[in-house]
């Protein structure tokens, strides 16, 4: 991997900040002036609402960013071109993350299951702040090697994903989330204004 010029943003930076700029339109686009009453609507219960998405996703950002920070300590490592995930981080964001390759529904971990049962119109704002704070993280990691910067996986600690790989999840984990939402407001019993 060659290094890049310290004055210069790394690729992976600008592409993942251009994702969570996309990321927060498209929240903006689908919860924008709707009520509470929509927000919370399930169209099973065993489904998310669209606030509820949005709260998986806030919630797992600020269970990702801390641990991601942690590990970058305060020297940079010397920064990289581009994100170059190991085979195993491949396999989890092709089999758990990526909307396209996601074959089976599979289970949130327990810590980031929404939790609240009313959400309000707040929870689009939580959720733009959080995507805030990773790029706060994004800029931090610029200058690191975020391919050899490990972290404590948050939910299951033998698991170290590197920093880079950790910042992917992120962001196409929002895709995924922001998806399903989208989803849920295109159903014929969505309750409409």
């Amino acid at each position: 991997m060659q290094p890049v010029a310290a004055t210069s943003a790394p690729s992976w930076c600008l592409r993942l900040t251009s994702e969570l700029d996309a990321a927060d339109t498209r929240a903006i686009a689908l919860a924008n002036g709707l009520t509470t009453a929509q927000l919370n609507w399930k169209p099973r219960p065993d489904a998310w609402s669209v606030g509820q998405c949005l709260e998986h996703l806030c919630i797992s950002n600020e269970v990702y960013v801390g641990p991601m920070a942690e590990s970058l300590g305060d020297r940079p490592t010397g920064p990289v071109d581009e994100i170059t995930p190991g085979w195993f981080g491949r396999w989890f964001i092709r089999k758990y993350i990526e909307p396209t390759t996601q074959k089976a529904r599979a289970r949130a971990p327990r810590k980031i299951v929404p939790i609240a049962k009313d959400l309000d119109s707040s929870i689009l704002d939580r959720f733009i702040a959080s995507n805030a704070s990773v790029r706060d993280l994004i800029a931090r990691a610029k200058g690191h090697d975020v391919n050899r910067v490990r972290f404590k996986n948050p939910f299951v600690p033998l698991i170290r994903f590197t920093v880079g790989t950790g910042l992917q999840i992120i962001a196409r984990h929002n895709h995924r989330h922001l998806l399903q939402a989208e989803r849920v407001k295109t159903l014929a019993d969505f309750p409409r204004g």
